[in-house]
């Protein structure tokens, strides 16, 4: 089935991690200031079925779409830079591919036939792509392939969109391919053989790049893009660079001074009106402004990787830039004592969610802190669950705790509900995706949203336990946010603190560059007035 969109395919080459992520996101994201419909899948030639048992440490965040899947952090980019809400089906992984053929394999959908990776597996892979494309209905489709070119797992994927470009016509299908041109400092120049050899890796697999874009650290001379154009068969127009930039938000507009965007288009003849990037802009001059610096501490443990936590970083980043501030994070580690030496020169602290209890005492010893010594505290998902033990704690229930680390505690304030107590495997207990809250008239969320429902995606297993709803109520703990049915809760808050509230929800999946979330809005002001209020001391 041929589609009605265009394709263009970002490769990797020379390593990891250079940003095809980014590449991919500020390439739509220029397309878009066209006024073209972009839509962007992500493929990851791991065979996970998805990303929701990967380590951080390794793959950076699970990235949670409305409709509950879990995946890879490219999709947070996409989502941030196009400013659209993607499917979960946009991760395209190997275990998807070769669960569904086999799957219809064991149906006798293949007639007798000796399932093979061509035509069987690249077919599947096609309809896969073909299939998103159709269904959101976009002119373009972003096809970002994971991993490096010659890696053994990634081979049926570059197979099966060398055919998707013969099928779909050549004036359809583009290729792109970012590598990355070391500069050798003991010799005091670029060396671009890497290049040479990944684009020849590339086109050994029957795929001939259109642009090459080039990553380094510093720029690159026009020579040297000629030499690059000599030697892998590209265009001088379409070999383009994109040294490091202070923010990944200006990578855009790197691009768009190269004109990428003019020779998408006319590379695959779309049709567009006139260009709008002043939005984008704006974005960028604000994500610049250090007027005002403020101090967050956020106390995870994965800190030593800040991919682990990419949407919390770009959501506070987000909300600084709306206000004209700079917001400075710290990261520290939950599994070392958190004490005032360590934290006190902060504005604010902010604990993120996460899973199993190692780093769990010293998230508490800073909710502990922040209830103390009254300084501001968002906690997310595990974050909540932690602020809601440890005022718990506070409040008679010495030994509370949450069955996740303690299934023998005498307070189980944060438990099972009993419905996922049934189910065993790992990924059916989740509440996971986008569900609505109701927000209660009167309280911080309420100011901040300014609206009566709101949306948010979810990813846990434990609930504050309703058992003890009513015990935390009268102890002063508001509920500020619940399901519509009033089941379960979603935000809670302090009344007589400046700013102490926990979602179990997690809205810096929901923030944009040029739209701010509003919670996190609402706990930079507060950080904000923190540090204003400090600095008169």
């Amino acid at each position: 089935m041929i589609s009605l969109s265009k394709y263009i395919v970002v490769t990797g080459g020379v390593v990891s991690s250079i940003g095809k992520g980014i590449t991919s996101a500020s390439i739509g994201r220029i397309l878009r200031s066209y006024g073209v419909d972009v839509t962007a899948i992500k493929i990851d030639p791991y065979l996970n079925w998805d990303s929701g048992t990967l380590n951080p440490y390794q793959h950076g965040e699970v990235f949670v779409t409305e409709d509950g899947m879990e995946t890879d952090l490219d999709l947070g980019h996409y989502e941030r830079f196009l400013d659209v809400n993607l499917s979960g089906k946009s991760n395209i992984t190997t275990g998807k591919v070769y669960s569904s053929v086999i799957d219809h394999e064991r149906k006798g959908d293949y007639l007798g036939s000796c399932v093979q990776i061509i035509p069987h597996i690249t077919n599947k892979i096609k309809d896969m792509v073909r299939k998103i494309a159709n269904e959101s209905h976009a002119e373009v489709v972003l096809v970002e392939v994971g991993g490096t070119v010659g890696d053994i797992e990634s081979q049926p994927f570059l197979e099966a969109l060398r055919q998707l470009r013969n099928e779909e016509g050549h004036d359809n299908v583009m290729f792109v391919h970012v590598t990355y041109v070391p500069y050798l400092r003991a010799a005091g120049e670029f060396k671009t053989k890497p290049t040479q050899h990944s684009t020849k890796e590339l086109r050994s697999t029957g795929i001939i790049p259109d642009m090459i874009i080039c990553r380094s650290e510093l720029p690159m001379d026009q020579p040297l893009k000629n030499k690059i154009s000599h030697f892998c068969d590209v265009e001088k127009e379409a070999v383009i660079n994109t040294p490091d930039a202070n923010s990944i938000y200006e990578v855009p507009l790197i691009l768009n001074q190269e004109n990428v965007g003019e020779y998408v288009i006319n590379r695959i003849k779309l049709e567009t009106g006139a260009q709008d990037l002043e939005e984008w802009k704006k974005v960028v001059y604000a994500l610049k402004q250090d007027k005002y610096q403020v101090s967050v501490g956020i106390i995870g443990k994965y800190v030593e990787l800040e991919d682990a936590y990419m949407s919390i970083r770009e959501s506070l980043n987000h909300a600084a830039a709306h206000l004209g501030i700079k917001v400075n994070i710290e990261w520290i580690q939950a599994e070392d004592k958190i004490n005032e030496d360590k934290i006190s020169h902060l504005d604010s602290l902010l604990i993120p969610g996460g899973f199993g209890g190692r780093g769990i005492s010293g998230k508490l010893d800073a909710v502990r802190y922040s209830l103390q010594h009254k300084v501001p505290l968002f906690g997310i998902c595990l974050g909540m669950q932690c602020m809601v033990i440890e005022y718990a704690r506070l409040n008679g229930f010495k030994d509370a705790h949450s069955t996740e680390f303690d299934s023998e505690t005498s307070y189980p304030v944060i438990d099972l509900m009993e419905e996922q107590k049934k189910i065993k495997n790992m990924g059916g207990t989740m509440r996971l995706g986008s569900y609505p809250c109701k927000l209660k008239e009167g309280t911080m969320a309420k100011e901040a949203y300014g609206e009566d429902e709101v949306s948010e995606r979810h990813r846990h297993r434990y609930e504050l336990n309703n058992d003890y709803r009513e015990i935390l109520r009268d102890k002063g703990l508001i509920i500020s946010g619940t399901s519509p049915d009033d089941f379960l809760v979603e935000i809670v808050e302090l009344k007589d603190h400046p700013w102490f509230l926990g979602c179990q929800f997690h809205p810096e999946f929901k923030s944009r560059p040029n739209k701010a979330h509003p919670i996190f809005v609402s706990f930079m002001e507060a950080t904000l007035l923190n540090h204003k209020q400090k600095s008169a001391n």
